[in-house]
């Protein structure tokens, strides 16, 4: 996965014509952490890949999702996603939205222990989330839900957000739009 984000992270800086520095400076990373992300010499956080879409202007999704050659099966135990540093948060891209389509599909799996705290996604964005296993603390940061297995939220992605895993195993699906 590290040369596919290197490719998506270069591919965007060149396309809105930012220098490296800039990109660093809007996402609140050191040059040298967007270095060894283009350079594919490093394992970002999911904290970190968020903050460099969104200082790219795209969503996260186009920094980790491969292209769909045809069907794609992802068994939910076999694959590992993008874990977050500061919160045992995990996120695996089921589906990014193709060309004219701004959504994106994720399986989260999260424990208890710290919040996995979001900055504002860019502007219009909103999310929408199924629990399916467990039990999770989930929404805008100031009045988060607690929801149960199969309570569905749907809340703005543009403000700062939570999810709080309240029991081991927590799983939910999230879908992000972007209008």
């Amino acid at each position: 996965m590290g040369a596919r984000i290197a490719d998506a992270v270069r591919r965007e800086r060149a396309r809105t014509g930012l220098s490296a520095a800039e990109v660093a400076r809007r996402a609140g990373v050191s040059k040298a952490t967007l270095s060894q992300l283009e350079s594919g010499s490093s394992n970002p956080g999911v904290e970190t890949l968020w903050a460099v879409a969104t200082a790219l202007g795209v969503s996260f999704a186009t920094l980790v999702d491969a292209p769909a050659t045809g069907p794609t099966l992802i068994r939910a135990r076999q694959e590992d996603g993008i874990r977050a540093a500061e919160a045992p948060y995990e996120a695996l891209l089921l589906s990014a939205a193709g060309p004219g389509v701004r959504r994106d599909l994720y399986i989260i799996r999260a424990e208890p222990g710290s919040s996995r705290l979001s900055d504002p996604h860019p502007s219009g964005t909103t999310e929408h989330l199924v629990l399916l296993t467990g039990r999770a603390r989930v929404g805008p940061t100031d009045a988060p839900y607690d929801l149960e297995p199969g309570d569905y939220l749907r809340y703005p992605g543009d403000a700062p957000h939570v999810f709080e895993a309240l029991e081991s195993a927590t799983s939910a699906v999230l879908i992000s739009e972007m209008r």
